[in-house]
């Protein structure tokens, strides 16, 4: 059974490779979270509630400053979703009810983040809406690897947490004041493209995948 962060690694280039290295930085605190008790589900829902009222902050703000909370947000949720999987499965917490809430916690808290993004001077709307609906697809998408016989996928080139990079990013300029001017629109284009692209390439990983766990005949 799918749990907590099972699944292929990526077999393309991603952040998603640099996880190990993140996650031996956060084993301590993992180790003491599991010691007073924290659960591996309170987690998920802690980066869930997280991002959601960043994302209202941000809507109420119209940008600005706020943007810059984008930044700090994102790493810590990448910290948090990090650490429940670590929970999970080096702390016996896997759990049906946490896969459930992993894979929904982080496709809302996608929507909720990033979203309001549209009412900030310099986003375009729609180009915006077909990135946050174009990554609940690419997400989709690996979970269906499992549906078909195969492990969650998270192949790249542009999975979770490079999203998160380039949002954080821009937040980081555009709190700062610097004028993006076209730049914004240029980038949400390219995340269109190379999130068409993971999507195909998950795709077809995952029916890869169960095609070479068929025994030969």
């Amino acid at each position: 059974m799918l749990t907590k962060r099972d699944g292929a690694p990526s077999s393309m280039p991603s952040i998603y490779g640099l996880k190990p290295k993140f996650q031996s930085l956060l084993r301590p605190a993992v180790n003491f979270l599991a010691k007073v008790g924290v659960t591996a589900n309170q987690v998920t829902i802690a980066a869930l509630f997280l991002s959601l009222v960043v994302g209202l902050v941000i809507a109420w703000k119209h940008g600005g400053r706020s943007l810059l909370l984008l930044p700090a947000v994102l790493f810590v949720r990448m910290a948090l979703n990090a650490m429940d999987g670590m929970l999970a499965r080096e702390h016996n917490q896997k759990t049906a009810l946490g896969a459930v809430l992993n894979e929904l916690g982080d496709v809302i808290a996608d929507i909720g983040l990033y979203f309001p993004l549209a009412l900030v001077p310099g986003f375009d709307p729609p180009l915006l809406a077909a990135v946050v609906l174009l990554s609940v697809l690419t997400e989709m998408t690996g979970v269906i690897g499992v549906q078909i016989g195969a492990s969650r996928r998270y192949d790249g080139p542009f999975g979770k947490s490079d999203r998160a990079f380039v949002f954080g990013l821009l937040g980081l300029l555009m709190g700062f004041g610097v004028n993006l001017d076209r730049v914004v629109f240029y980038v949400l284009f390219a995340m269109v493209l190379l999130l068409v692209a993971t999507i195909f390439n998950r795709a077809w990983h995952a029916l890869r995948e169960v095609e070479s766990s068929v025994p030969a005949k």
